[in-house]
């Protein structure tokens, strides 16, 4: 259709002649109206902002000798927050002497693991974050 001629068609119905894809050969327009077509474009993105959740990243600190009573409550709250689907970091921190027993962190970062293979899954297999720390990562399923 000629320019012109769409022109007058949207004047006409009082509309506008909005060019919806330029690079195409030839050019396609629409006529709609454009105030209307970007308010819903608004709308339409705020509802899915206010509808995403944002992910959280927790973290849940222990050290090597952790108790059993105290890893216990910890994977408790580890259970909670997977429950929530939050993403749960697990540190080990070593100190001092605590350093040669790297070996022990690990086992306790598996320990955690078979805790909670019901609630999550491990995004991050435990590896030596810095010289003093060791983490994973896990996921709600």
């Amino acid at each position: 259709m000629i320019i012109k001629e769409a022109l007058r068609i949207a004047q006409d119905a009082g509309l506008d002649l909005v060019e919806v894809s330029p690079n195409s050969d030839p050019p396609v327009c629409r006529i709609m109206d454009y105030g209307k077509f970007k308010y819903q474009a608004a709308k339409k993105s705020q509802d899915g902002r206010k509808k995403g959740r944002s992910v959280q990243m927790k973290e849940i600190k222990f050290r090597p000798h952790t108790d059993d009573h105290d890893l216990g409550f910890k994977v408790r709250n580890i259970k909670k927050f997977l429950a929530k689907k939050d993403r749960v970091k697990v540190t080990v921190f070593f100190r001092g002497r605590e350093m040669a027993y790297m070996n022990a962190g690990y086992e306790l970062l598996k320990k955690v693991e078979e805790e909670v293979m019901e609630e999550g899954t491990v995004e991050e297999q435990p590896k030596q974050e810095a010289r003093n720390r060791m983490a994973m990562v896990i996921v709600p399923k």
